[in-house]
């Protein structure tokens, strides 16, 4: 469903042709996972071909990033908004309209009584200690904001709002543009994927903790046309009894555009999922996640599949992750701390497990966004949210 404030009607684009390539799933170190692709069939050599992998870089950021330093608060200027959900650093290619290069992005999940659920605002904050937040947007429409999403080649913003049940795409310069509905239901992170190439297609990738699902929001740059799609789907989610909070399911959507690579986790099986070429997922339920969250079904086994990294203990209500410099991942848990809660845990993408630490000893789950900067491993910064001081927090060498 798409609701224009102008009441404009885009057309349905046509389906896309694409040629790339698809691994068949393979094993993680001690937490096998299985894929319909047979041994030795096309689509492992096509994935070879393109998407060789490289070794692994097991240096370790959380490690190294010792000192913890308080950016600033997350409380919305005007209306006193808070509980921040989801982190994301601007990468507008020019500094235009109300974010800036480099700024950090949030949403604001819960009003000011603290009430989950009620937040309206998406806000910037400054990389830099003593930053105080400044409102970017506010909408009923992205009620329960609990994803932002910053766009590299068209400078839209958008937000999930998991009460409004909208994804919702706004201006550099914070007006409402446009609304997307069904299938989305309880969206809950949201991510834009552009290619940064002149004339290339848009993709926004939304998760939904109510129906288990990735949908894709695809703006054609050859039509201007827009559709919608529920090209994965079968993730574990706690709906209905999963509320506020508690939330679980898909969540912490990170992409590796140097192979094309969507990452997601779910708070629900403790599992973290590749999905190879997401962008050239063209059918509804293309990839089907099975019940563990550990198997897979793949229509187009020589295009599109997806297989397990990691799966168990130390992930433990995974809800927010960033993609590193290296291609690494940090999660982290939004379990209580007394059950291994607000703690981060760092791995490569084979399934080795490098570092953990907890950022927040207090018992409610408190981290729900996650980003990262550097060129580095020497120096590459990890930023969180933090929901019981309603703040950004740094971790630096």
């Amino acid at each position: 469903m798409f609701l224009s404030k102008a009441r404009a009607t885009l057309p349905i684009c046509a389906a896309f042709a694409f040629l790339s390539a698809c691994s068949q799933n393979q094993a993680v170190p001690s937490n096998p996972s299985t894929s319909v692709a047979p041994a030795g069939s096309q689509s492992q050599s096509l994935r070879s071909s393109s998407n060789a992998a490289s070794p692994a870089d097991t240096t370790s950021i959380l490690k190294q990033d010792t000192k913890n330093v308080v950016i600033g608060s997350t409380v919305d200027p005007t209306n006193g908004d808070t509980g921040p959900h989801s982190l994301q650093i601007d990468a507008f290619k020019v500094n235009y309209g109300k974010i800036k290069k480099g700024q950090l992005v949030f949403c604001n999940y819960a009003d000011s009584s603290g009430t989950p659920g009620n937040g309206t605002t998406i806000d910037v904050l400054n990389p830099t200690p003593s930053s105080s937040p400044t409102r970017f947007a506010q909408s009923n429409d992205i009620k329960g904001c609990s994803g932002s999403s910053v766009s590299s080649n068209t400078n839209f913003v958008y937000g999930a709002g998991m009460t409004s049940g909208l994804m919702t795409q706004f201006t550099a310069k914070g007006a409402e543009n446009a609304t997307y509905g069904p299938p989305l239901q309880e969206p809950f992170s949201t991510l834009d994927v552009s290619n940064k190439k002149a004339y290339s297609s848009e993709y926004v990738f939304t998760t939904d903790v109510k129906t288990g699902s990735i949908v894709s929001t695809i703006f054609a740059a050859s039509s201007g046309g827009t559709t919608y799609l529920q090209g994965v789907t079968g993730f574990a989610v706690n709906y209905p009894s999963g509320t506020g909070w508690n939330a679980l399911g898909p969540a912490g959507l990170q992409y590796y555009a140097k192979k094309n690579l969507l990452y997601v986790a779910d708070g629900v099986t403790d599992t973290i999922v590749e999905i190879t070429n997401p962008n050239d997922i063209l059918l509804k339920n293309e990839i089907v996640v099975g019940p563990s969250g550990k198997t897979f079904t793949c229509l187009h086994k020589k295009t599109t599949c997806a297989k397990l990294v990691y799966a168990g203990s130390p992930l433990n209500g995974p809800v927010a992750m960033t993609l590193l410099h290296n291609g690494n991942l940090v999660v982290a848990n939004a379990a209580p701390a007394s059950g291994g809660g607000n703690e981060l845990v760092e791995l490569t993408t084979t399934g080795q497990v490098l570092d953990t630490e907890v950022v927040d000893t207090g018992n409610a789950p408190a981290i729900f966004g996650l980003a990262s900067s550097g060129t580095t491993d020497a120096n590459t910064v990890i930023y969180y949210t933090d929901t019981n001081d309603n703040t950004v927090h740094e971790l630096e060498p």
